[in-house]
């Protein structure tokens, strides 16, 4: 502005973020870049525009060009093309999360045990949550823009034209479309986390499965075992009395009839020291094996 506090030109500049990704979950940013000069005394507008890439830069210039004569009397005429055209990139970049998350839930049951990608969903978790981010940089750039234009419009009553209130109103109608989108990206997240949740469950559920099969297996194992002891001590003192009567310290066969060897003590003295040396062993074996391993470390 001049002293009498004309306006001479009004600078704007802003930057909007896009991730797109494809069925094979790879990505690509979009970082529209725009910075615009408006000079009111010719109704011309300098237009630098960066980081513009196909299919937005034919698309922007393309709407640019045809744009209504009457805008260019606004300093914001630029913004509702921008706009536009960062939501019709935005639209294929939220659908394309729906779809990822579309086939994970459309997936059947696999059969033995489940085998998640899990890198691949904490990939296309990760893209979500992106394009959360630029949707919310998106909408609040809008906002800030609207907040902008509606403080030129209020500055003199000649700016608040037909083509102004145009202008406001096609923003304010990408606005309301950007946080449609928004909308539907927080659901897709929210499927998502659901599925990575299911997963993790789903996993959890058939080990579990396959832990109470083994413990059923155990407790017939032990049933066996219990068997095979009872069966064992049944038949273990019997065992033992055939044994002592069948060693040579006892003789049917002579003519004198039934006789014990006067030496059976000797079987005594080395059977007690022995069993009672094998129970001590026996009994104190976890001691000595720790006792054993920690020396050695």
């Amino acid at each position: 502005m001049n002293g009498r506090a004309a306006l001479i030109f009004l600078d704007t500049w802003s930057r909007f973020s896009v991730k797109k990704v494809d069925h094979a979950t790879r990505f690509k940013w979009y970082h529209p870049n725009i910075f615009t000069r408006w000079l009111p005394a010719t109704n011309q507008a300098v237009i630098l525009a960066f980081d513009l890439d196909p299919p937005i830069k034919e698309r922007f210039l393309k709407a640019v060009m045809k744009s209504d004569k009457s805008w260019l009397n606004d300093p914001f005429w630029v913004y509702p093309h921008l706009v536009e055209q960062v939501a019709l990139i935005q639209e294929p970049a939220v659908w394309a999360i729906r779809d990822h998350v579309r086939s994970m839930e459309t997936e059947g049951k696999p059969e033995g045990r489940p085998q998640p990608d899990y890198r691949r969903l904490h990939d296309i978790a990760r893209h979500a949550i992106h394009v959360n981010e630029t949707l919310d940089i998106a909408v609040q750039n809008i906002e800030h823009i609207l907040e902008q234009h509606e403080s030129y419009t209020k500055l003199k009553p000649d700016n608040n034209s037909p083509a102004s209130e145009d202008i406001h109103l096609r923003l304010q109608s990408w606005q309301s479309f950007i946080a449609n989108l928004r909308s539907r990206s927080i659901s897709n997240e929210k499927r998502l986390q659901n599925e990575i949740q299911l997963a993790f469950n789903t996993v959890a559920q058939h080990d579990a499965s396959v832990t109470l099969e083994i413990g059923r297996a155990t407790q017939l194992d032990s049933a066996t075992m219990k068997t095979i002891a009872f069966v064992t001590l049944t038949f273990l003192p019997p065992t033992f009395i055939c044994a002592i009567f069948s060693t040579s310290f006892f003789d049917f066969g002579g003519d004198s009839g039934w006789s014990m060897s006067n030496k059976f003590w000797v079987y005594w003295v080395f059977a007690i020291p022995t069993t009672v040396f094998t129970t001590l062993v026996w009994t104190y074996w976890p001691n000595i094996r720790r006792i054993f391993f920690s020396t050695n470390e």
